[in-house]
Formats: C-alpha cells, structure tokens, sequence
C-alpha cells in the first residue's frame, strides 16, 4: 500500500478507457490473494490498514491512521486495486510464475469482503474492477510504501 496524494484507476477496453475509482489524500492499496486466504483474513487486513499509522499528525509526524482521520470527521479515502502479480514467483527462469495467485473466482470475493470491511469501518473506498486491464495513476505522498502481510 502507498500513501497518496491522489490516486485514481481507468480500466481498459480496447482503445478507450473508463475511470474505475478517484481518491484524494489517502491510501492505495495493491490487493493479492493466494489459495490459503480466506474471509477471516480479508478482515484482519481490512483492520490492519484502518488503523496502521502511517499518515502525517498535524505536527508531520507518521502518527496517524484511517482511523484517527475517521473520528476527527475527516475523509479516509483508500482505492482498492485487485493485483494477482503480487504473487509473482521469479526463482526460476526469466518469466515470472503465477502459481501461488489465487484463481479468481477465490481472490474475487476476498477482495470484495477486504473492500466492504473497509467501508463499514467508515473509510471512502473506490476500486478498479475485477479480471479487467486497469491503469492505475498515483502521486505516492513521502514516498511511503509499505508491504502488509498477514
């Protein structure tokens, strides 16, 4: 996930494409899934990125979570992106394998149940779409970027 300026997805179709999800200052969250996840997980890590404290306080400091912006009644934006490559496997060879990526129909409703537990916190969540070639444009804001692995 990176800290964001701004973030938005297009997805493609052809030779034109179709804007997904915007989001202000917030979160954008690169979501993979492998065969083990399960509902269980999507709500811990919906849990962990509300509440990861990784967006400046008023005094600059990486103090603040979704969470804190949430109950000072500001908006906690985070778009949420479906991304199999996460899982790219390159020990061997030159092209990378997929096989640790959870089919779709598995990853699909995680990603939905991470993105409703999201919501139901109280963030403002946009996403791409599933099984579809997005564009996905960002400003990373510090640069912060961190791997959450549960």
């Amino acid at each position: 996930m990176q800290r964001v300026t701004r973030a938005s997805v297009d997805v493609v179709t052809g030779d034109a494409s179709e804007r997904s999800g915007e989001i202000g200052p917030g979160l954008c969250v690169l979501v993979g899934a492998t065969h083990s996840d399960d509902a269980e997980l999507a709500d811990k890590l919906a849990e962990k990125v509300w509440h990861l404290r990784i967006l400046d306080d008023a005094a600059g400091v990486m103090n603040e979570s979704l969470a804190a912006r949430h109950e000072a009644g500001l908006h906690a934006e985070v778009l949420v992106v479906s991304q199999f490559t996460l899982y790219a496997n390159t020990d061997k060879g030159r092209r990378p394998s997929w096989n640790e990526a959870a089919r779709p129909e598995h990853a699909e409703p995680l990603v939905d149940r991470f993105v409703e537990r999201l919501r139901a916190l109280g963030a403002v969540v946009a996403t791409g779409r599933f099984r579809t070639e997005m564009r996905v444009e960002l400003v990373n804001d510090g640069p912060v970027t961190v791997l959450v692995e549960l």
